[in-house]
């Protein structure tokens, strides 16, 4: 009821706030016998940790994984996999100056409304830091997808209006902003880097491409695939935004021209970005989501206090430029929990 807990079948509950002792996940409908480690858990942490490069924030949390539960021996036990991930560099006194201020963008005025109190030290749950916990339980996923040989890869696209030109998969992880075309790449960081220097932040977008999908995933009327996949990338706090394939292209084509027609070999297109009626095709998932620019800046903006006064505001602290580069791990991390979820439904149904 309180939103924390995602999925029906393989789901996960996080916990914890930005500068809170720690934050963690609980998976739950995790299959048996599955060998996995936390040095396979670290590895994609290290994606999403801070203080990666010159465009990240400069706090420093090395996200170390701690399995406190439902592992034995080095394998799944089918029991709940509980996962901790302790807070090392909290300075809450950061937002001491801003703490009965609304900071325009950020999720403080609503969570009060909400509430009736807010944690002001990092925003709390609201903080980016909380998809630590979602990368956690992904990871548990992406290894369950290993095995039906299902294959998520993410990567940024366009930051700050400068787009990919080229799509070659070997340079993401070798470039700072995660981009798929190294000359982009570098323009993006010049860019991020020339906005952090003055205080400001942009947005971007990002690309999921999902490989080995079986077809059948997907429910056909409320738990469409796609639906799916669009609730868990809009529940990451900084998503605006998501098309599939074409996407709002579609708008302009004519049915001619957007429908995958088939011959005997299968589909000849993918406009429908691997989903049509919310159920998989086979083809590869196709998915861009639409990131804002980070809310939490230096340059002085307009708001009011939780008196109602209005004043001016300046958000100091460690805070990510662009959010883009950290996000890639997230998206990737929310479309494993989603597909293995499926699967596991699909065979529930199946007996």
């Amino acid at each position: 009821m309180a939103g924390n807990t995602f999925g029906e079948v393989f789901k996960i509950t996080t916990f914890g706030e930005s500068h809170g002792v720690s934050v963690g996940v609980i998976v739950d409908g995790v299959t048996p016998g599955v060998e996995i480690n936390e040095a396979y858990i670290q590895k994609q942490m290290d994606r999403r940790k801070p203080g990666q490069s010159s465009v990240t924030t400069p706090r420093k949390e090395y996200d170390v994984v701690h399995i406190q539960s439902g592992v034995f021996e080095g394998k799944t036990t089918g029991t709940p996999l509980f996962v901790v991930l302790q807070n090392h560099d909290m300075r809450p006194e950061a937002y001491s100056e801003i703490q009965n201020a609304f900071r325009p963008g950020h999720a403080d005025f609503t969570y009060l409304e909400k509430y009736g109190i807010r944690d002001h030290r990092g925003s709390g749950r609201a903080s980016g830091r909380e998809t630590a916990a979602r990368v956690a339980g992904g990871a548990i996923a992406r290894k369950l997808l290993e095995r039906r040989g299902v294959q998520v890869v993410a990567y940024t696209q366009e930051i700050g209006g400068i787009k990919c030109e080229s799509f070659d998969e070997g340079v993401i992880e070798q470039n700072a902003v995660r981009a798929c075309d190294p000359i982009a790449a570098d323009k993006m960081i010049k860019k991020i880097e020339g906005l952090a220097e003055i205080g400001d932040s942009c947005g971007g977008i990002v690309e999921c491409r999902i490989r080995g999908v079986i077809p059948g995933l997907g429910e056909p009327v409320f738990d469409k695939l796609d639906a799916e996949l669009a609730k868990a990338m809009l529940s990451i706090g900084a998503v605006k935004g998501i098309e599939f394939g074409a996407g709002f292209e579609a708008a302009t084509m004519l049915g001619s021209e957007h429908n995958d027609a088939r011959n005997s070999d299968g589909f000849l297109t993918n406009h429908s970005g691997g989903i049509i009626g919310g159920i998989s095709t086979g083809q590869e998932i196709v998915f861009r989501i639409s990131v804002k620019p980070t809310s939490s800046i230096s340059v002085p903006q307009q708001t009011t206090n939780i008196k109602g006064e209005e004043q001016e505001i300046r958000t100091e602290g460690r805070h990510d430029p662009c959010i883009c580069p950290r996000i890639v791990p997230v998206v990737e991390a929310m479309a494993c929990l989603v597909l293995e979820d499926q699967y596991k439904r699909q065979a529930a149904m199946l007996g």
